[in-house]
């Protein structure tokens, strides 16, 4: 489906790979400028010379959104390239190898907590005010199917889903009336490259373990980023205007087992 986006700016973390790049090639494709985000700077290399006939929509960002300088470069690449903010796409996010909490090491938890959790909560406080000033925005938080069970990950990144889904809701009660929708999108599997900073490797991320969870749905299989960048889109759409704190599964009926 087609949207309007023309005029709008958005900013999608880990914007040059899987879901996140999906995002950013249809949201430019409908008219969007936008700031894509990534810790790797060839992946960001390469997304601009794939864009180059588009060049004018697009801003390429390097950053970790685990750092609070690298987001304030973030969002003040979108106002100082593109003169405002209307998107916003917390989509980086790493894994934690299946890991249980009593194998779980300290510097394990703290690093997929601060990726999936810390580095929305920071984006998002950096882009409100903005927002806000402007009398509109979306924030579209990428969560997980493991926000809404116990089963579907290790216990850092189940805990950090969850801790999105919260994040979400908040955000979607405080600022609703100030004109921002704040939506959650908790995608099944995806064929993406996410991995424990990066690095998809199925063997060590335990991938085989949620397979057999997954191959228990009935139909179940694996998404394509372009899939999941579908309903991200339409959550970041005007046709989405009275959807706001949703919790959305993109998982092929998983949730339904």
């Amino acid at each position: 489906m087609a949207y309007t986006f023309n005029g709008k700016v958005a900013l999608v973390t880990g914007g040059a790979s899987g879901i996140g790049k999906a995002v950013v090639l249809e949201l430019i494709a409908q008219g969007a400028s936008v700031v894509a985000v990534d810790m790797v700077e060839e992946r960001l290399t390469q997304l601009a010379a794939e864009l180059q006939s588009q060049s004018d929509k697009l801003a390429t960002c390097l950053g970790n959104v685990t750092s609070e300088a690298d987001v304030d470069r973030m969002v003040e690449t979108a106002t100082s390239r593109f003169g405002r903010l209307d998107i916003l796409v917390n989509n980086a996010g790493i894994m934690d190898a299946m890991t249980p909490v009593g194998e779980l090491s300290t510097e394990l938890w703290n690093r997929v907590l601060a990726v999936n959790l810390t580095g929305p909560f920071l984006l998002s406080r950096k882009a409100i005010p903005i927002m806000v000033a402007q009398g509109e925005g979306r924030i579209v938080n990428v969560a997980s199917e493991a926000g809404l069970r116990g089963s579907a990950a290790g216990a850092a990144y189940t805990a950090s889903k969850h801790g999105v889904i919260g994040l979400t809701k908040n955000t979607a009660f405080m600022y609703g009336p100030q004109g921002i929708r704040c939506n959650a999108v908790c995608p099944g599997g995806v064929e993406t490259n996410i991995g424990i900073g990066g690095d998809y490797n199925p063997t060590a991320l335990g991938i085989s373990r949620v397979m057999g969870v997954l191959q228990a749905t009935a139909g179940s299989r694996i998404a394509k980023p372009v899939e999941l960048a579908a309903v991200i889109t339409f959550l970041a759409s005007d046709e989405a205007s009275f959807v706001n704190g949703a919790i959305l599964a993109a998982d092929n009926g998983w949730s339904a087992v």
